[in-house]
């Protein structure tokens, strides 16, 4: 099955819509997804405007940055600690 990728744009947009009162049906057809997508992204995106999803975006990637530092030095730590115990 083929994965269609819409532009955050597209999804606020149809977000904002959904949430302004138009028929979910009308815009799963037009944007050609099924309303459990359209409710997912309701769910994930719903009161965002294009400037706060960004920001989101830009918090999420800092985020997986310090995920990965983290679990290098907490790597680091523990094959330190090993090297001192073997010493001792």
């Amino acid at each position: 099955m083929k994965k269609l990728t819409h532009s955050e744009s597209e999804i606020i947009k149809s977000v904002n819509e959904l949430e302004a009162g138009i028929s979910a049906d009308v815009i799963c057809r037009k944007l050609n997804v099924s309303r459990t997508t359209l409710y997912q992204w309701k769910r994930k995106y719903g009161g965002l405007d294009i400037k706060q999803l960004k920001r989101l975006k830009e918090l999420e990637e800092e985020n997986l940055k310090l995920k990965k530092m983290y679990a290098n030095l907490a790597l680091d730590n523990e094959i330190l600690r090993d090297v001192i115990e073997k010493k001792f």
